[in-house]
């Protein structure tokens, strides 16, 4: 198998630290930038990215740092709140995974206003944290320890489901916020009504590790997934095993993430594992172009791509 031909960055940003942890924010800031988090040993920085493509009078990207978070330990996943916003009164909430094995909710005004609050309960290292999507209120995490967790924004566990496996990606619906798609190591991917607490659909990989899976929130019949040497794409309203497969780099992916933006069907992205990228993080439509944003060594690395 061939590999791609290797690019260079459209645009790096440097950093003062090591940054493993990378996220822009899903969802609408109330003003032309996006907001973007890094994390690093024993910190988020949370800041806005504008890039000439969206203005003319940027060269290259302009990022602007608006707050420094001390983190006790170092960032392992990080996830953006839609209450996050820069019109009106400024706000910014985020949550993070740790080894520790806890949640921390940081909110903050960017003025006086900033809170941390810990969210204890698994017992095993936290893989991945989503909120809800609509209004905010819940997160969702899952972990080695076998589950998937539900809080609300008071620390409190609501409701726990229990796998099979590892719990590796979590989703939740762009609309319905009563249904979660989990992912576990073992391969299997099961959709859950949180009213009933009961799996509703299940999708098959047919191998193992599943490393990464997503749901495609702009056309909600689509999920994709890499597990061993492949990426997989299904249409949940055809079959449990998946329609497409294919195989990734010669050395595994970690990672699938769907754009946020394009309705359709795109190829998935998947990523090397190399010393100095950690994994593909996270995808910002710009235009006609989508903006990739990579986790480096201290360096922020954005490649635009033609659609």
């Amino acid at each position: 198998m061939q590999e791609d031909s290797s690019r260079t960055p459209s645009y790096t940003v440097t950093c003062e630290d090591y940054v493993h942890v990378v996220e822009f924010s899903p969802f609408s800031s109330g003003t032309p930038v996006s907001l973007l988090a890094y994390g690093g040993n024993q910190y988020v920085v949370v800041g806005t990215c504008l890039f000439q493509e969206e203005d003319m009078d940027i060269e290259g990207v302009e990022f602007n740092v608006l707050r420094a978070f001390h983190h006790e330990l170092r960032v392992d996943a990080l996830a953006w709140s839609p209450e996050s916003r820069l019109d009106r009164i400024p706000t910014i909430r985020f949550c993070t995974a740790a080894a520790d094995r806890k949640l921390r909710l940081l909110t903050s005004d960017l003025q006086d206003r900033h809170e941390v609050k810990v969210m204890e309960g698994h017992t095993g290292y936290i893989n991945h944290l989503v909120f809800e999507p609509t209004e905010g209120k819940q997160i969702a995490s899952v972990s080695d320890d076998h589950t998937c967790r539900v809080w609300d924004l008071d620390g409190n566990e609501s409701t726990t489901l229990r796998l099979r496996s590892p719990g590796i990606s979590v989703c939740w619906h762009p609309e319905e916020a009563f249904k979660l798609m989990v992912a576990e190591k073992k391969g299997t991917i099961r959709f859950y009504d949180l009213v009933t607490q009961q799996a509703i659909l299940s999708l098959d990989c047919g191998q193992s590790p599943l490393m990464s899976a997503d749901w495609c929130l702009t056309n909600t019949i689509k999920v994709g997934a890499v597990a061993g040497n492949d990426w997989l794409i299904w249409d949940i309203t055809r079959s449990s095993y998946p329609q497409e497969k294919r195989p990734a780099h010669i050395d595994k992916a970690r990672l699938f993430k769907w754009s946020r933006a394009i309705k359709t069907s795109l190829p998935p992205l998947d990523v090397r594992e190399r010393s100095v990228v950690s994994y593909l993080s996270t995808i910002l439509v710009t235009r006609s172009r989508l903006l990739l944003d990579l986790p480096h060594d201290r360096k922020l690395c954005f490649w635009m791509t033609e659609m």
